[in-house]
């Protein structure tokens, strides 16, 4: 066993996982293992937290046998960025956090939930990385599934395209919507990157979102919504377009989706079922999302429920 103590000077001050490599001279993940080991005292106690601050005059001792390779023990991940709902060796399906980016916006950006979900892959030991095959957006949350490799993805990215897979939403829009309905049209892009509908189909993508409203609560509608299509920012547009944009919305239509009693940054719409098959077994697979606390609050309030048969 060997002992090694140190005084720790203004030089030196800082976090304690570092003074610990530089006393001890050993690689990053052995230094870790140290601190999971029982190794470290500061100031004559035990020190497990490696984020610790030591302050200049502070006592710092590490005991190790310097013949055993310290491991550091495996730690459950964590990230706020997702949850993970199912996972096996072909696909991985997560709920996403609101005001998480699916993709990059621009090159070499790593705040997305592919990143996160790429790096929670590195901490298992997986050379892989989450392979896209749809997407949310930004300040929406709820399910998405990502392939563990392009050939699932693929797969997977053709049963949407087959409008196979069961997407269901819910969102709160402002105003009151129809009993139920549907939108149709093409959906085009400006070169400032705005969506917006057209009748001609030469000049867009077509799009298809089903609605049911469920409540009306303080002059809001909460409403159920299925895709049959999947464009960018579909049923934010839709919504908008006919007078009913989601609350919080930034972009479509921003001033009219402002409301005294939605006071969250973020958009009030959830993916909360995702249906489709697995591209490898075939077996039907279909997830559910509780409703975000933020959406259940608003509608848990004082509501009147609404009776479509009324």
């Amino acid at each position: 066993m060997i002992v090694k103590k140190i005084e720790v000077s203004e030089e030196l001050a800082g976090r304690v996982d570092r003074v610990v490599q530089k006393l001890t001279e050993l690689s990053r993940s052995q230094v870790k293992g140290l601190f999971d080991h029982d190794c470290i005292f500061l100031n004559g106690r035990l020190c497990t937290d490696l984020s610790v601050i030591v302050k200049a005059k502070d006592h710092l001792q590490a005991r190790y046998d310097m013949h055993r390779r310290y491991h550091e023990r495996v730690r459950p991940w964590k990230d706020d960025d997702f949850k993970i709902i199912f996972e096996d060796k072909h696909l991985i399906v997560v709920d996403k956090s609101p005001n998480v980016l699916t993709v990059p916006a621009n090159p070499g950006e790593t705040n997305t939930l592919v990143f996160a979900i790429s790096q929670y892959f590195e901490h298992k030991g997986l050379n892989e990385r989450a392979q896209l095959v749809h997407r949310l957006d930004r300040g929406a949350s709820g399910l998405l599934v990502f392939g563990k490799s392009r050939e699932i993805a693929a797969q997977l990215q053709g049963q949407f395209e087959d409008r196979k897979p069961e997407r269901e939403y819910m969102a709160l829009v402002q105003g009151v919507v129809p009993d139920e309905g549907t939108f149709k049209s093409y959906i085009a892009t400006t070169k400032s990157l705005q969506q917006y509908s057209t009748d001609r189909h030469e000049d867009g993508q077509l799009a298809i979102t089903h609605f049911r409203l469920e409540k009306v609560i303080k002059g809001v509608s909460w409403v159920r919504v299925w895709l049959e299509t999947g464009r960018r920012n579909q049923i934010r547009v839709h919504f908008a377009e006919a007078g009913h944009p989601i609350l919080g919305d930034p972009r479509y239509r921003p001033e009219e989706a402002k409301h005294p009693h939605w006071r969250v940054k973020r958009l009030a719409l959830h993916a909360a079922v995702l249906g489709f098959r697995h591209p490898v077994t075939d077996h039907a697979l279909r997830f559910e999302s509780p409703i975000p606390s933020s959406m259940q609050t608003f509608v848990g309030g004082k509501a009147r429920v609404h009776d479509p048969k009324r």
